[in-house]
């Protein structure tokens, strides 16, 4: 039977069980990639201490006068880095699709420890990929945190990339040398409390889908409006679960499958004006993005005999260059 709402999966038999268990979370976790694209996991082995001490500096940062951060604003429109402001930003175009800008600010970092002599990092071919992050003055851990919890979640994802592997019918490692110098970010958000009506079409985050391999979110428990749409076509409630994380497949994912894994369509929903819900609510997400120079296609286990590829090859960086700039750029506009 096709899942149509969230599972909650416990990674734990995965890190520290037998052949057998390991392939047990594997086949529920391809189910979820399957079906509807997300789940939620617990077991993941990161200490709620750094999560919370995270949370702490994306409170203390946005909290700041707005002319402060704008101090560490993005600077260019292809470089994943440091602060943009409420309506900088747009996530439906990504996918072509016009809206109002996002009821959201942000602040987001790429990787942290780039070689600064290896030419893999600093060479043309590089890009804007392993651009220097931009870090504010205050509050002053937040680059260590970020720095910590940054490399933490990278773990995770290369533990649940292995359990992509092994659900796919391929060794475990299969995916080891297309993520080993990956080009993720990690991004502080925070959705403010809405003091008028939107615009027509205007949400916390617009309908979109991610561009990656996946990506990794923690939620505030009761912060509800993430949504998924299913393969019935309506919009399901994602559960914000205590000590989890939840994990949703994005572009790349369902293109190395040849479209067996489902890169779903998603959104932030705006709460009442007069409700509970409406106050400030801070998410951090990793987006894990493979090496630039990985090239997705479809995978040997994903094609059956006499099919065709549905997708061209595309690598990595240049499949996240083209998204990013789209929604940084036609996606900006006045917030209401």
């Amino acid at each position: 039977m096709t899942l149509m709402n969230v599972p909650i999966i416990d990674l734990t038999p995965y890190r520290t069980g037998t052949s057998a268990e390991k392939e047990r979370v594997a086949a529920q976790v391809g189910q979820a990639c399957r079906d509807i694209g997300f789940l939620v996991v617990s077991g993941h082995g990161i200490s709620e201490t750094l999560i919370d001490e995270t949370y702490d500096m994306a409170k203390a940062f946005f909290a700041l006068p707005l002319a402060e951060k704008a101090k560490s604003d993005r600077p260019a429109v292809d470089q994943v880095r440091g602060y943009s402001a409420v309506g900088g930003e747009g996530l439906s175009y990504s996918l072509d699709e016009p809206a109002p800008p996002d009821l959201k600010e942000s602040f987001s970092i790429g990787p942290t420890d780039a070689p600064p002599n290896d030419p893999y990092y600093t060479g043309p071919q590089a890009g804007p990929h392993f651009a220097p992050n931009v870090w504010p003055e205050r509050p002053a851990r937040l680059k260590a945190v970020c720095t910590e919890y940054f490399a933490a979640v990278d773990r995770l994802a290369t533990d649940i990339m292995r359990l992509f592997a092994i659900s796919l019918g391929l060794d475990e490692h299969y995916f080891d040398k297309t993520i080993d110098k990956n080009i993720s970010m990690l991004r502080l958000m925070q959705y403010p409390r809405q003091t008028s009506d939107p615009l027509p079409g205007q949400l916390r985050a617009g309908a979109h889908s991610d561009y990656g391999s996946m990506t990794i979110l923690r939620k505030e428990v009761g912060d509800g409006g993430l949504e998924v749409k299913n393969k019935a076509g309506a919009w399901t409630p994602v559960p914000v679960v205590a000590g989890t994380f939840i994990v949703n497949i994005g572009d790349l994912m369902q293109q190395w499958t040849n479209d067996l894994w489902t890169s779903t369509l998603h959104r932030v929903v705006n709460p009442p004006l007069a409700s509970e819900e409406n106050r400030d609510r801070i998410s951090i997400i990793f987006f894990h993005q493979p090496n630039y120079d990985a090239m997705v296609e479809c995978l040997p286990t994903c094609l059956a005999p006499g099919e065709t590829p549905k997708y061209a090859p595309v690598s990595s960086g240049d499949n996240l260059l083209s998204k990013f700039v789209k929604q940084t750029t036609l996606g900006q506009g006045k917030a209401a």
